[in-house]
């Protein structure tokens, strides 16, 4: 593993795919200027509207994001995390799919959201993913590169699920991906304060592209992509605007981190 720059890219995707595409397209070449390597794309990055369209549209959709995220990590020649978009399965619903592309454009990582956002939320919003999506049934897989360390996947509300970054790490995790459409009203309070969590607990760093803005209907995110390192220090954060954050992962100061607190060594219960 090597010094890298490492890109989390926040978009406010709507209900286009084309415009969306264009949307992320540009963020990918602004982060490459900028000198990424390793770029990450949000939940929902290639359409974020109403169920019933998504679900009219999956086919479509679907193999659209697949094939442009193959097509941007070779034009760019970089790795890129797709982080979630959906893919049509048996009885009429969608995995909630986050893909992981190597710079050749060949799929080395797929994962299907486990854990579905069925929440009443206290500002009058309530979201039943269930009712379009099928739950993924297998924890996340981690993909080892020699060159940008062991990449851990996840989707959004996992990331109220310790036990899923546990696994990664207990699978040798240097990073851990939550791509994610966080809601305004419970990213103001617990987006941050998870993200931290997540690294601090796993001695990894954390990478965390994201949807902001107005959507459609009352639907508006919360932004703030962030890269955190792994003692919970934030390295960048996008504010509340499309843009990129940026940061380096380090491979010495992960080991520094994980020599001057071994509590991974330390675990009793596994």
């Amino acid at each position: 593993m090597k010094s890298y720059i490492a890109a989390a890219i926040q978009m406010t995707s709507l209900p286009d795919l084309q415009k969306n595409l264009v949307q992320a397209e540009e963020l990918i070449d602004l982060a490459v200027r900028r000198g990424a390597e390793l770029v990450s794309l949000p939940e929902n990055f290639s359409f974020m509207g109403e169920e019933e369209e998504k679900i009219a549209s999956a086919e479509a959709i679907g193999l659209q994001s697949e094939k442009f995220l193959k097509t941007m990590a070779q034009r760019f020649q970089v790795t890129i995390l797709g982080g979630g978009f959906p893919v049509p399965t048996a009885g009429g619903k969608v995995y909630n799919t986050c893909l992981l592309v190597d710079p050749n454009g060949t799929e080395v990582a797929r994962y299907r959201k486990v854990h579905l956002f069925d929440v009443d939320v206290p500002d009058g919003i309530t979201y039943r993913e269930s009712n379009t999506v099928k739950a993924g049934e297998d924890l996340p897989s981690v993909y080892v590169s020699p060159e940008l360390g062991t990449l851990g996947l996840s989707v959004c509300y996992d990331v109220r699920f310790p036990e899923v970054y546990r696994h990664l790490s207990y699978k040798g995790a240097d990073i851990l991906f939550v791509p994610a459409a966080f809601t305004a009203y419970t990213g103001k309070d617990h987006w941050k304060v998870l993200l931290q969590a997540r690294a601090i607990e796993n001695t990894c760093y954390t990478i965390a592209p994201a949807q902001t803005g107005r959507h459609y209907g009352r639907r508006q995110t919360h932004g703030h992509a962030m890269i955190i390192d792994p003692w919970g220090t934030v390295l960048a954060d996008a504010g509340e605007e499309p843009g990129v954050a940026i940061a380096e992962i380090n491979p010495d100061r992960l080991e520094q981190v994980r020599r001057q607190m071994p509590s991974l060594q330390h675990r009793v219960f596994i």
